[in-house]
């Protein structure tokens, strides 16, 4: 082989790369339809969880979720599903497309993220991130919990918990105290 033809076949390949590596995620419709499929597989309730790159509660509330004393416990009652939403502009092509329409249709605009959503195998919304003071609502009402971390957004949260999972008394007390270590304070 020539140099000619090793340069042209480098570069080819070079340019596949680079356009794998920049492939778009999937749209929001994809992931969710995904999500809903196994959920009524398995008898389970899905927990869509908007959040971006950059935002830090977001990856507080995945650690959280993730630690070794909680994650058996969200796999057991939850398929969780991830979207990704108000990227700044250099970062736009991670979010996932329709995933901000989503967000606002189900009161989202202007909550911050991370914003949840739980919705049974149907697709009927359960629960949300909203919670008002002294009343744990289980949708439409209030402002953003956001990553649990003071005992009122916890204690929420283990509301909402506890009316959309078969989570019981001593693994709501787990989760809890968990998201407690969130609190700044």
């Amino acid at each position: 082989m020539n140099l000619k033809t090793i340069f042209t076949i480098a570069l080819t390949l070079l340019i596949f790369n680079f356009s794998s590596a920049q492939e778009k995620p999937k749209n929001a419709d994809e992931i969710l339809s995904i999500a809903f499929e196994q959920a009524k597989k398995e008898n389970k309730n899905v927990m869509v969880m908007f959040h971006a790159s950059w935002c830090g509660w977001c990856k507080k509330m995945d650690a959280s979720m993730n630690d070794a004393l909680t994650k058996e416990l969200f796999d057991k009652n939850y398929v969780i599903a991830h979207l990704v939403v108000l990227e700044p502009a250099i970062k736009k092509h991670l979010e996932n497309e329709g995933a901000e329409a989503l967000l606002n249709k189900y009161g989202g605009e202007k909550q911050g993220i991370p914003y949840l959503l739980i919705f049974d195998g149907d697709k009927n919304l359960l629960a949300d991130s909203k919670m008002v003071k002294n009343n744990f609502v289980l949708k439409g009402q209030g402002n953003n919990m956001g990553c649990p971390g003071t005992d009122a957004e916890v204690a929420a949260f283990s509301y909402k918990l506890k009316e959309t999972s078969n989570l019981n008394a001593d693994e709501l007390a787990i989760i809890s105290e968990r998201f407690k270590l969130n609190n700044p304070n």
